[in-house]
């Protein structure tokens, strides 16, 4: 069966084509990223990233039909980011994939983003076999979870307020850096003196899975205030301190996971999963531990149909849901946990 899959919680449009054939595969994914529109803002503007889904979305689709070689005949079914994300840039993914699913005659499977986010190590040309842990660290989320399988999640620990990547952009604002800010820092980052400035381990020691950023960036900004005018290498160094700190925190949470649950696989994904420093360290200490570590190809660590179209078609593959076109809602929150089989 061939599955399309649609894209559009936030920032970024994103079409995929995936087949079901032959032990599946991915045969096309087109995506458009606003960041240059909302970079004059500083942050995405939720009305703008609606219009642009819009004027993206058939454009994108005629691409991934070109790029595959199918048809639109051919499709069997359409998967869709149901949430969480922004409410009308949800809708306009939803509303398009629903028509179009109606249109066709065929089923939809509504997705939750971080589920695609979860399961898009699978795309990879080195996919984990499950069960294994997942350090799941996109824009507003970090989480530890044990994945047993597809919809079959459980929780081990997640961010009490600050998601790392909300604290990267947070920070990356306060050292006066573009948005996003979480890639510009990382750069920054690099050319950063270690232990030039240290920053706290929040929640380190707090004997549970769970994180906690929001004190992290609030420390910087008492540096940035300390210093008053930091200069270029200032300003690096202390990009370095912090970036050590989530780091160190992510790491160590992380294989704690691993060891207290006995498996010896553990997947990184979103798009803090991209960070070199963070892959460095997981990749080091993992080694030798004698545990495997799963990452998504670099393009697929942000937000894309590809993740969105693999969860669609696992889903139907193991009878989980999907359900006639027609009728829809969107959910902007949504606890990952609530679709758990």
């Amino acid at each position: 069966m061939l599955i399309l899959g649609i894209e559009s919680s936030c920032d970024e449009t994103g079409i995929a084509l995936y087949s079901t054939d032959a032990g599946g595969a991915l045969l096309s994914h087109a995506l458009h990223s606003q960041i240059l529109m909302h970079r004059e803002y500083g942050g995405v503007v939720p009305e703008l990233a609606s219009r642009d889904h819009i004027r993206r979305v058939v454009p994108l689709l005629r691409k991934a039909l070109a790029d595959s070689g199918r048809t639109l005949s051919e499709v069997g079914a359409i998967a869709y980011t149901q949430g969480p994300g922004l409410a009308g840039a949800l809708l306009v993914g939803a509303a398009f994939a629903e028509g179009l699913a109606a249109s066709l005659g065929i089923p939809t499977v509504p997705v939750h983003h971080l589920e695609g986010h979860l399961l898009s190590p699978l795309l990879s040309s080195r996919p984990p076999r499950f069960p294994f842990i997942a350090l799941l660290v996109s824009g507003g989320h970090s989480q530890l979870m044990r994945v047993t399988g597809v919809g079959e999640y459980q929780l081990l620990g997640e961010t009490l307020d600050d998601a790392a990547g909300e604290a990267f952009d947070k920070t990356a604002k306060l050292l006066g850096l573009p948005y996003p800010g979480g890639p510009a820092l990382a750069d920054l980052a690099e050319r950063g003196q270690p232990d030039m400035v240290k920053f706290p381990r929040p929640m380190l020691k707090s004997g549970d899975l769970n994180f906690s950023f929001s004190g992290l960036k609030t420390a910087v900004l008492t540096k940035v205030r300390e210093i008053g005018s930091p200069d270029e290498q200032q300003r690096a160094d202390i990009a370095r301190g912090f970036q050590d700190a989530i780091v160190e925190v992510l790491v160590k949470k992380s294989m704690r996971a691993v060891k207290e649950s006995g498996l010896k696989r553990l997947v990184v994904a979103g798009g803090v999963g991209a960070n070199r420093e963070l892959r460095r360290q997981l990749d080091a200490l993992a080694a030798n531990a004698g545990i495997s570590v799963f990452y998504p190809e670099l393009e697929f660590c942000t937000d894309n149909g590809a993740m969105i179209a693999l969860a669609g078609a696992l889903r139907m593959l193991s009878g989980v849901s999907s359900k006639p076109a027609g009728a829809f809602a969107v959910r902007p929150r949504w606890p990952l946990a609530d679709i758990t089989g």
